[in-house]
């Protein structure tokens, strides 16, 4: 069964930072586009940043270019997303989504799978 799992969510002051997990099952990450998204209330899904599977290539949105870092761990099927700098317009559900193929696609619809989401909510 393909799953991914994501944690690391939580409450964090503007200016805190955190670190997202998505842990990957039934799968490998070396075929596959792993991409983190963001949802706010009253908002439509937006990509946040992209990992590739073959060289690790990399892909972030305007947003929080310089403050997010995505990062894969193989041996734990693992990908991550650093967040730093937080700002209260960083607060929303964060999921994690599969993609097989090497090619970065920024529409959440042509992603395969995706994880639960985890709430990230910056305020002080």
């Amino acid at each position: 069964q393909l799953q991914l799992v994501e944690s690391g969510g939580g409450l964090v002051q503007p200016g805190g930072s955190l670190r997202l997990s998505c842990a990957a099952s039934g799968f490998t990450l070396d075929y596959y586009v792993i991409g983190w998204f963001r949802q706010a209330p009253g908002k439509e899904r937006e990509g946040v940043s992209y990992i590739s599977g073959d060289d690790g290539k990399t892909l972030y949105a305007d947003s929080v270019k310089g403050r997010f870092t995505i990062s894969r761990d193989d041996a734990k099927n693992t990908v991550y997303l650093q967040m730093t700098s937080l700002k209260p317009e960083d607060t929303a559900v964060y999921y994690c989504a599969a993609r097989r193929g090497l090619v970065f696609v920024l529409n959440p619809s042509g992603y395969d799978f995706w994880g639960q989401g985890t709430q990230v909510t910056v305020s002080s």
